[in-house]
């Protein structure tokens, strides 16, 4: 054993003693302790009690062929018995990074064949930020600066990234939201679309763009970014109408687009990317977690001819990390695209497994007092928490009702996310049949004790 065992209790204090959480109230601590993880195979991971626990979120949206697989294992153990490091500096290379770029070249979206390696969704977009403004500027389009993201978007916590977004509490936090960024309305139709169908409200909020576009100047705006479903900002599906729209946008006023697939990626929805679904043609589209499954830091940024052959013409690209293209983070994304290829995980989430977990989700969950809207695609999905399913009212802030949920649901052996007012849930796209039906039948317990709680059952 590489570390101390100790039991439970030591280890929650010790973390609290020593441990700053991500996106965590310290004073979380001050009444309840930490959920230590010590093992997981499958989909699902064992804490320090030995409680087995089923994981609806595969790790933080990330590890798509489930936990323990040895081909995995056994490749980042080759790789670092033969090269642990080198960088990609200098004009140096190393196989296993050379190798990547030829296979990621053969599964993203049509075009996109050039990538520059990262560790993480937010390094691969403070990544895209540097290298779109470089793009105009070599372009001789030096005030093409602004970005525009979208409200409730999630492009990471750097603070590039964290301006990407859409997220008010990130930029409130340091005051870190940079200049030159802008953000347009998020289109969730059940909320925000009002009267209009779901196709009539997908062409509105995309049209939000041009509006911004001609506020600006399109002069002076370098891209537009968003997921093709939002993530964090609670798995909001956009209309079917909405990205050929911006889509349109993008080419009228010659905007570049990129398309965040960190967690829409490798196979989540069905498709390798989820531009192929809904008919994304990105100038550039960073990816990461499930690039490796999660199983070492690993991102890139794919991009098109027309940006490549612009950054051969601007000299030095004056930006990289220590671990860019990784030796043995690029070894384990190398298996972990075979195993998904492999096991045809691909056609499972788009034909049998995401329609079963999406009926049986329609079935149990959307008729729940609580439950305003069940949405997404594959095996990611989103439950709107109402008030009142007839007016669409939410529940005060305070009541953290999506919280009491998540907390409900792990108290239960699963585990999913509290998002706003909604709850997510991600599974591995390894998960069975028996294994989705526990998910949401825990999921329902869970909206009954949280109903009770505050009066509705």
């Amino acid at each position: 054993m590489f570390y101390v065992q100790r039991g439970t209790k030591e280890w929650q204090d010790m973390d609290v003693a020593h441990h700053l959480h991500p996106f965590t109230d310290p004073q979380y601590f001050d009444t309840k302790k930490p959920l230590v993880i010590t093992k997981a195979e499958g989909s699902h991971v064992w804490d320090s009690e030995g409680r087995k626990i089923l994981d609806g979120m595969a790790g933080l949206w990330c590890v798509n062929v489930g936990y323990g697989r040895s081909e995995l294992i056994e490749a980042s153990d080759r790789q670092m018995r033969e090269l642990a490091y080198y960088n990609t500096f200098f004009q140096t290379a190393t196989p296993t990074q050379i190798e990547l770029g030829h296979v990621l070249s053969g599964v993203t979206p049509e075009g996109l064949d050039h990538f520059f390696f990262a560790n993480s969704g937010s390094e691969a977009n403070d990544t895209v930020v540097r290298m779109v403004r470089h793009f105009w500027e070599v372009e001789g389009q030096p005030e093409k600066q602004a970005i525009i993201g979208r409200t409730l978007g999630y492009h990471g916590s750097t603070v590039a990234a964290t301006s990407l977004g859409g997220m008010k509490p990130m930029h409130d936090l340091g005051k870190s939201l940079l200049p030159g960024f802008e953000h347009i309305t998020h289109p969730h139709w059940y909320l925000n679309g009002e009267d209009l169908s779901r196709e009539d409200y997908g062409l509105k909020a995309a049209q939000a763009l041009e509006e911004k576009i001609l506020e600006l100047g399109a002069d002076t705006v370098a891209a537009f970014i968003g997921e093709p479903i939002q993530g964090a900002g609670g798995v909001i599906d956009p209309p079917a109408t909405y990205w050929p729209e911006i889509q349109r946008i993008c080419r009228k006023y010659d905007i570049l687009l990129v398309a965040d697939e960190v967690i829409c990626g490798f196979g989540r929805v069905g498709h390798w990317f989820a531009s192929e679904a809904y008919g994304i043609e990105p100038d550039l589209m960073p990816m990461a977690k499930g690039l490796s499954s999660g199983y070492l830091p690993i991102a890139a940024v794919a991009y098109n001819d027309r940006v490549h052959a612009t950054l051969r013409k601007g000299g030095v690209f004056s930006h990289g990390y220590t671990y860019s293209g990784h030796p043995v983070a690029c070894a384990v994304a190398l298996a972990n695209i075979q195993l998904i290829k492999d096991d045809g995980l691909i056609d499972r989430v788009k034909t049998d497994i995401g329609p079963y977990f999406r009926a049986k989700m329609d079935a149990v969950l959307a008729s729940h007092p609580l439950v305003g809207e069940v949405r997404g695609a594959g095996l990611l999905a989103g439950i709107q928490l109402v008030k009142n399913k007839e007016t669409k009212e939410l529940f005060p802030t305070e009541q953290a009702i999506a919280t009491k949920c998540r907390d409900y649901c792990l108290e239960h052996g699963v585990i999913m996310r509290a998002v706003g007012q909604s709850m997510a849930a991600s599974p591995p796209l390894i998960i069975t049949k028996p294994e989705v039906d526990t998910l949401v039948e825990v999921a329902k317990v869970s909206l009954d004790l949280a109903a009770k709680d505050v009066g509705i059952l």
